[in-house]
C-alpha cells in the first residue's frame, strides 16, 4: 500500500551557478514571417547546477532565451576541468568528446520562446575534483547572466499599521529599473491577488473599503526588458470596527520593577477618546503605575501611548490589564510577573510574546503555527506556510513552558486542542478503518533506491505478518481510527487540494483553511526538490486518470483512497511536553487543570507503537530477501523504536470498503525519545489504556538507551540507526554488516540526500531528551551517554569574546559499532565521527544548550552549565530582531529549483493550479505559485546567475526552542 515519509531535517545540498558574457542580439525572419533566432543571434543564458554524491553527480542545465525571438533547435556546448565522464542524458541528445559535452535538442524541446527556458540533464561519474564549468555556448553563442530585475519599494502603508474596517488603505512604491531599462508599469497585491496597476511615477492606488482581516501586500514592478522584481510584503491589521491597539500583547516585568506597553486607536475618531486601563483578572500584585487614562485625539490617534504597569516585591504569577473606551473594541495585555532575578524567565516571555502576536506571523487565522512567517522557502516542508506535526509538538511544548512560567494552563490545553481539531485526522478524514484486518494489514510493495525505480508493483506474493495492537487499541478505546498526528499539511491551501480536516476529500482550489497533503514516497534518494506533492485524500479530481496513485505504486487497477503518514518523533515530542506539564502543574498545585489533555497524551502514545514494528509486520532480525523474512506473529515483529513513520489508509467514495497500516523497520537514533517512554510507564495521568502498552513503553525505554549506547562513536557523537529491511526491500546487508538484535547497521537511514545523520542538528535533538530523562531519574546509562558526547559535543564548540560561536553543523562518518552485545557492550573503536562544517544554527543551538543546561542541573558539570549560559546569552545579545532571534542564511540549495522532477514517460496529469505535470516537470514548474512570492526575484537573480540570495529565516520550531532554551535555564537554576 501506498505510504509516505516525514521529515527530513534540513537540506544542505551545494550547487553551482555559473555563466559566462552576454551576447549581442540579432533576429532574423522566418519563413512563416515570425522571428527566429539563429547562431550568432542567440541571446541567452544558461543556469548549470550538480547534486553530487562523491564518485558521481547529476549536472542539470538550464537553457533560457534572453531574446526577443524564439530559438528553433538549440544545441549546448560547454567543457570539464577534470575526468567527468558522461553515463548518460535525457531531455536532450548528450555525447562527450574529451572533456568537451555537447547536448542537441530533441524534437518536442527545439524551440525556446522568448524569455521560456529548456532544463536538460545528464550523469556522470568522477574521481577527485568536480569543478563546474565556466562556460557556456548555445549555437555557437557564448551565454551570460541575465539582466537585472527591478527593484521596487513599498512606502506605504508602514509594517504594522492598524485600520478600521471600511478604511481607505494607501498604498505607495517606488520602483528603479537595472542595466539601461526603464520601469513600465508596477502592481500592487495582497498575497496572491492583484489590487491595481500604474504605468506612470509616483506609483500608488488606494484601496478602498478594506474589509477586517489581516493582509499581507507588495509591490511588483516590471521593465522595459520584460523582467520583473517584488518588494519586501508588509503586514496590516483591519480591525472589524473601531478598535483599540495595545503592543505587545505580553509583557514580563520582575519583581519590585516596571513594565510598559503601548496603546493607540486602529483609526482616526471624529472627537477626543478617553482610554481607560486597568488589571481585569489575575496577579494582585501587579498594578497600572501610570497611563490609567490615555487621551487620544483625531491628531494624534495612531502614535502610541505607554502604559507603565509595576510589580509587587513579592508574589510570581499573570494578570490580564484591559484598554477599554466606549464605541471600541477592547486590547487585552498580559503581565507576567516574574522572580526578582529571573531573567532567564523575561527573556522566555518576551520571545513568547513575539511568537505569539498575531502581527508578527507565525500562525495562521486557525490558530496553526506555521513551518515559518516567511512563504520562501523549501525544506521538509516545500512551502514556509506549510505545517509540520513538528511545529504543533513545539506549540504544545512551548505552551507547557508558559503553563510553568505564569501558572495559566488555558494555552497548554488549548494547545493541544488545536492540535487534536487540524492535525489528527477525524473520523470523517479516515472513515473506512472499520474495514481492516490485523491478519492481512497490508499489500507488500518494494522501495527503490532512486524516484525512476517508480512505481513499485505491489507483490501480493509475499507474506506479511499480523498486526497485533489493533484489537486491544478498539477495545481500550472504543474505535477503530487511529489518534496520531498525519505530518502534513498545507495551512493556506497554496497547492489547492482543499480537503479540509474533518470536511471531506479534495473540497478544491477555493476551500478555507487547511488541507492535508504529502510529499515524499519514492525511496531513500528522493529530495524535496523531487518531490511531487499530492492530497492524502485522492478522488483522481487532480493529477492523472488515477489521480497520484500510480506514480508511487503499480496495479492492475487504482482505487479512491485516503493515507496518512504519522511522524513518530513529533508524536513522542508532543508526549514528552505533556509530560512536563502534568509536573510542572502538579508542583504548583494545579494538577488538575491539565489531568485531562494529559490523558489524551497516553492515548496518543498507545497508538505510537505502530512505530515499533516492522513495516509489513515481519519477524524482527536476519532479513535477507522479501519472501525469506517470515511473517511476524504476537510481538516477534516490534523492534520496540521509535521508527521514521507508521502509516494507514483505506478506500474513499465508491472504491469498496478496505483499510491498511504499516509500520517501519528503520530507525534513526534522532527519533527516539526515552523521556517520553519513562512518562508512559510511570505518569499515571497519562498511562495508555490498551492491554500491553505501558509493557510495550516499559520495554521500549531499555530498548532505547542500549540503542544509543551501540550507536555511540569512539569520539561521542552517535550514528545513524539500523533496519530490518535492508534497502526497503528485505535484500541482504552487505558481509560483515553489525547489527542490533538482528538488525543490519545503518550510517544514513531511511533518506540519503543528504545523508539522514549528517545534521548536528539530530545529535542535539536527541541527545536533549536523554538529558531530559537524565536529570528526571538519575538513570546510570544515560548519564555514561552523556559524559561522552557532552564531552566530545563541548570540544567542538567555539564561544567568541563577542558572545557569537560557531557548533558543528554537519558530519561525516566512517566505520561502524560493534555488533550489540547486551551484557558485554563494544567500545565500538571502529566507529568515527568528523565534523565538517560549523555554523551558528540557533534552533539547533537552542536545544544544544538545553541538553547541556539539563545534563549540568543533575551532574552538577560547571563547565557544561557554563556553555550553556554562553550559547543562550550569546543568541540574546547578538541575534534579536522585531520577530525574535534569528540570523541571515545564504540559500545556495535554492539553485534546484530548476532541478527535473522524475516522471514516467508518457505519464500526464494537472496540479490544481493548472501546473502540468509531465516528464518534462522540474520542482518550479509544479509550483509555479512560487513565481508570485515577495521574495521570489531574489531566487530569480541567483537562477539567472547572480549571487546566491540570503534570506532571515523566523521558523516556528526554532524560536519556540530558542525561548525555552531561556525558561529551561532559569527553572533548573533559579535565574
Amino acid at each position: 500500500m501506498p505510504r509516505g515519509r516525514p521529515f527530513r531535517k534540513r537540506l544542505r545540498r551545494l550547487v553551482t551557478a555559473l555563466a559566462a558574457a552576454l551576447a549581442i542580439p540579432v533576429a532574423m525572419t522566418a519563413a512563416g514571417g515570425g522571428t527566429v533566432a539563429h547562431a550568432a543571434g542567440v541571446q541567452c543564458s544558461v543556469d548549470y547546477s550538480a547534486n553530487d554524491w562523491g564518485s558521481g553527480f547529476t549536472a542539470n542545465a538550464k537553457i533560457t532565451n534572453l531574446g526577443a525571438a524564439a530559438i528553433s533547435g538549440w544545441t549546448l556546448t560547454y567543457a570539464y576541468a577534470g575526468n567527468q565522464t558522461l553515463q548518460s542524458g535525457w531531455n536532450g541528445t548528450w555525447s562527450q568528446s574529451g572533456k568537451n559535452v555537447t547536448v542537441k535538442s530533441l524534437d518536442w524541446n527545439a524551440t525556446i520562446p522568448a524569455n521560456g527556458n529548456v532544463t536538460t540533464s545528464a550523469n556522470f561519474n568522477y574521481s577527485g575534483a568536480n569543478a563546474a564549468p565556466t562556460s557556456f555556448a548555445v549555437n555557437g553563442t557564448v551565454c551570460g547572466g541575465a539582466h537585472q530585475p527591478p527593484l521596487p519599494v513599498l512606502t506605504s502603508p508602514a509594517a504594522g499599521a492598524t485600520y478600521a474596517a471600511g478604511a481607505t488603505i494607501p498604498l505607495a512604491a517606488t520602483a528603479v529599473a537595472a542595466d539601461g531599462a526603464t520601469v513600465t508599469k508596477v502592481e500592487f497585491y495582497e498575497n496572491t491577488t492583484l489590487l491595481a496597476t500604474d504605468t506612470s511615477a509616483p506609483y500608488s492606488f488606494d484601496w478602498a473599503a478594506v474589509p477586517s482581516g489581516d493582509y499581507s501586500v507588495y509591490a511588483k514592478a516590471y521593465d522595459s526588458l520584460g523582467a520583473s522584481g517584488e518588494s519586501t510584503p508588509v503586514g496590516v491589521h483591519v480591525a472589524a470596527g473601531p478598535s483599540i491597539v495595545a503592543t505587545p500583547t505580553q509583557v514580563s516585568v520582575q519583581q519590585g520593577k516596571t513594565g510598559t506597553f503601548g496603546v493607540k486607536l486602529s483609526g482616526a475618531p471624529s472627537s477626543n477618546v478617553t482610554v481607560a486601563v486597568a488589571r481585569t483578572s489575575g496577579n494582585t500584585g501587579l498594578s497600572v503605575q501610570s497611563g490609567a487614562s490615555l487621551t487620544f485625539t483625531p491628531a494624534n490617534w495612531s502614535t502610541a501611548q505607554n502604559v507603565t504597569v509595576a510589580a509587587a516585591a513579592t508574589g510570581t504569577g499573570a494578570a490580564t490589564f484591559s484598554a477599554t473606551a466606549t464605541g471600541y473594541a477592547k486590547a487585552d495585555v498580559t503581565v507576567t510577573e516574574v522572580g526578582a532575578t529571573s531573567d532567564y524567565n523575561a527573556r522566555f516571555l518576551s520571545l513568547y510574546g513575539k511568537i505569539t502576536d498575531p502581527a508578527n506571523g507565525y500562525f495562521s487565522p486557525e490558530g496553526i503555527p506555521y513551518h515559518s512567517v516567511e512563504t520562501l522557502i523549501v525544506e521538509a516542508p516545500d512551502y514556509g506556510h506549510e505545517t509540520t506535526s513538528e511545529a504543533y509538538s513545539y506549540m504544545i511544548w512551548l505552551q507547557a513552558m508558559y503553563g510553568e512560567v505564569t501558572q495559566d494552563w488555558s494555552k497548554f490545553n488549548a494547545a493541544w486542542a488545536t492540535m487534536e481539531k487540524y492535525m489528527i485526522p477525524t473520523h470523517a478524514d479516515q472513515p473506512t478503518n472499520s474495514y481492516y484486518n490485523p491478519s492481512a494489514p497490508a499489500t507488500y510493495a518494494p522501495e527503490h533506491d532512486l524516484p525512476s525505480g517508480y512505481p513499485s508493483v505491489l507483490d501480493k506474493n509475499v507474506p506479511v505478518g499480523q498486526d497485533p495492537i489493533a484489537g486491544e487499541l478498539k477495545t481500550a478505546y472504543g474505535t477503530d481510527d487511529i489518534y496520531g498526528m498525519h505530518w502534513l499539511q498545507d495551512v493556506d491551501n497554496i497547492y489547492g487540494y482543499g480537503d479540509t480536516p474533518g470536511g471531506g476529500c479534495e473540497l478544491g482550489p477555493t476551500a478555507d483553511g487547511p488541507s492535508y497533503i504529502n510529499t515524499f514516497q519514492r525511496g531513500a534518494q528522493e529530495s524535496v526538490w523531487e518531490t511531487i506533492p499530492q492530497p492524502t485524500c485522492d478522488t483522481f479530481k487532480y493529477g492523472g486518470k488515477n489521480g497520484y496513485l500510480d506514480l508511487f505504486t503499480g496495479d492492475s487497477s487504482y482505487s479512491q483512497q485516503w493515507k496518512y503518514t504519522d511522524a513518530p518523533d513529533a508524536d513522542a515530542r508532543a508526549i514528552q511536553a505533556a509530560y512536563w506539564a502534568d509536573t510542572w502543574a502538579q508542583a504548583q498545585g494545579k494538577g488538575a487543570d491539565v489531568k485531562a489533555t494529559v490523558a489524551k497524551a497516553g492515548e496518543m502514545g498507545d497508538y505510537l507503537r505502530y512505530s515499533f514494528f516492522d513495516k509489513y509486520f515481519k519477524k524482527i532480525g536476519n532479513c535477507t530477501s522479501p519472501t525469506g523474512c517470515a511473517a511476524g506473529s504476537g510481538k516477534t515483529s516490534e523492534h520496540y523504536l521509535l521508527s521514521w513513520y507508521y502509516a494507514w489508509g483505506g478506500s474513499e467514495g465508491s472504491g469498496g470498503g478496505w483499510a491498511w497500516r504499516i509500520g517501519d523497520g528503520a530507525s534513526h537514533f534522532g527519533y527516539q525519545n526515552p523521556l517520553a517512554a519513562y512518562a508512559l510507564t510511570t505518569d499515571a495521568n497519562m498511562a495508555p489504556k490498551s492491554a500491553t502498552g505501558k509493557t510495550d513503553w516499559s520495554t521500549s525505554l531499555g530498548r532505547q538507551l542500549e540503542f544509543y549506547r551501540w550507536l555511540q562513536s569512539d569520539e561521542g557523537a552517535i550514528a545513524g540507526g539500523a533496519t530490518n529491511s535492508w534497502d526497503g526491500a528485505y535484500a541482504q546487508p552487505p558481509a560483515g554488516t553489525s547489527t542490533f538484535y538482528g538488525m543490519a547497521y545503518d550510517w544514513e537511514p531511511v533518506y540519503h540526500d543528504p545523508p539522514s545523520n549528517q545534521w548536528f542538528g539530530m545529535q542535539a535533538w536527541s541527545m536533549e531528551r536523554v538529558a531530559e530523562y537524565y536529570q528526571q531519574t538519575g538513570n546510570a546509562q544515560a548519564k555514561t551517554i552523556l559524559d561522552k558526547w557532552v564531552s566530545w559535543a563541548m570540544s567542538q564548540t567555539t564561544v567568541k569574546a563577542d558572545g557569537t560561536f560557531l557548533i558543528p553543523s554537519d558530519l561525516q562518518w566512517t566505520g561502524q559499532p560493534d555488533t550489540w552485545n547486551a551484557s558485554s557492550p563494544g567500545a565500538n573503536t571502529g566507529l568515527h565521527v568528523t565534523v565538517s562544517a560549523y555554523g551558528n544554527d540557533l534552533g539547533v543551538t537552542a536545544a544544544y544548550a538545553k541538553t547541556l543546561a539539563y545534563y549540568a542541573a543533575k551532574s552538577g558539570n560547571t563547565a557544561a552549565k557554563t556553555m550553556s549560559k554562553a550559547l543562550i546569552d550569546g543568541m540574546w545579545t547578538n541575534y534579536q530582531d522585531p520577530l525574535g532571534i534569528a540570523t541571515p542564511e545564504t540559500r545556495k540549495d535554492f539553485s534546484r529549483f530548476n532541478d527535473p522532477v522524475y516522471v514516467p514517460s508518457g505519464w500526464t496529469g494537472t496540479m490544481p493550479n493548472g501546473d502540468k505535470i509531465s516528464s518534462a516537470s522540474t520542482f518550479l514548474e509544479l509550483r509555479s505559485w512560487y513565481k508570485n512570492d515577495p521574495n521570489w526575484s531574489k531566487v530569480q537573480t541567483y537562477l539567472s546567475g547572480g549571487a546566491a540570495p540570503s534570506f532571515t529565516y523566523h521558523r516556528f520550531w526554532a524560536e519556540a526552542d530558542i525561548a525555552m532554551a531561556m525558561g529551561s535555564y532559569a527553572l533548573l537554576f533559579n535565574a
